[in-house]
């Protein structure tokens, strides 16, 4: 592939330093790109590389323009890093029109009754069962599976192996056994989400389980039934999500954080990474909840520590009595 300086401003803006004509033919981090590359700048600390780059353009914010090598192109732009984006989406955009496979792969099944927009793309070996729905502009990748009655918004990115609509996990106790509770919602999904590769997304018990408007889920996530999540939110890989929790909007989950079942997180709040969210939080802001790592017998005699910090409150809480009585 290769696209024109010139093309790029012409489609995306930006102020073009340089030959309209030079050719773009792939697109690098500033430390491995040649001559023939594209790369861009964002963050500040990294500047310093502007002047060993061998890259044929940067994209640089005004404030970087300066420090970009003599004889480069630039792209100068006030958020590089938005720029970039909408640079890769053209790129992907491009290399999936050159892509002469019709829309709906011949090895997907795809019931009857399902309902698959005809801009839609659904791959290999993907299963559409009965009543599901595929909106304008989504795109399945192989191996996904998307259950009865689940229904996908428009403009989403399914990747690899997602299961959409597997039945939650319910079972009633009984005499020393499980008795199965049928699962008997389904899952909703809105527009412009992308979840990543071997991720699922469980059916609800008797409601829908809920995906908003623009979610991110990384690969591995797991959603449990009749979880709501709200519009714009962000989950990184391995994140948990049990049964009838409630994300807000505009949330952000790191890496292997958990979410307690029925818990109910406010929009706006971001879980640090490994954390285990045990109650609601009804505020936007910073949370975290994870045990430093240390060298393993510190980390054994911190343990044994915290292990005794009931009995030394309620020890502290005595004495303090103990000292109010004795100003009387």
């Amino acid at each position: 592939m290769a696209i024109r300086l010139g093309q790029l401003i012409e489609q995306l803006g930006g102020s073009l330093h340089g030959d309209p004509d030079f050719l773009i033919q792939k697109i690098s981090p500033l430390e491995t790109a040649t001559s023939s590359s594209l790369a861009f700048l964002s963050n500040p600390l990294y500047r310093s590389q502007l002047a060993t780059t061998e890259a044929g353009c940067v994209i640089v914010s005004p404030e970087m323009q300066s420090l970009v090598r003599a004889g480069s192109a630039c792209i100068v732009s006030p958020n590089p890093y938005l720029y970039f984006a909408k640079v890769t989406q053209l790129w992907r955009q491009q290399q999936v029109a050159e892509n002469s496979e019709p829309l709906v792969h011949p090895s997907a099944v795809v019931h009857p009754k399902a309902v698959v927009h005809p801009t839609a793309r659904i791959g290999p070996l993907c299963v559409i069962e009965k009543g599901a729905r595929v909106g304008a502009g989504s795109w399945l990748k192989a191996h996904v599976t998307l259950g009865m009655y689940c229904s996908i918004g428009e403009h989403c990115i399914l990747h690899a192996g997602v299961v959409i609509g597997a039945d939650g996990f319910g079972f009633a106790p009984i005499e020393g056994r499980w008795e199965k509770i049928e699962q008997l919602g389904a899952v909703r999904i809105g527009n412009h989400v992308e979840i990543g590769a071997n991720s699922c997304v469980d059916r609800g018990a008797l409601e829908d389980t809920v995906i908003g408007d623009g979610v991110k889920l990384d690969n591995l996530v797991q959603i449990g039934h009749n979880v709501q999540v709200g519009a714009h939110t962000a989950m990184a890989g391995c994140v948990g999500v049990a049964g009838s929790a409630v994300i807000g909007a505009h949330c952000t989950l790191g890496g292997g954080a958990i979410v307690l079942g029925h818990l109910t997180l406010a929009d706006g709040v971001h879980i640090s990474a490994a954390s285990v969210v045990m109650r609601s939080i009804n505020k936007p802001g910073n949370f975290s909840g994870v045990f430093p790592i240390d060298d393993n017998a510190s980390w054994e005699k911190n343990a044994a520590t915290l292990k005794q910090l009931h009995g030394l409150r309620d020890r502290i809480r005595s004495l303090e009595i103990a000292y109010e009585s004795s100003k009387k």
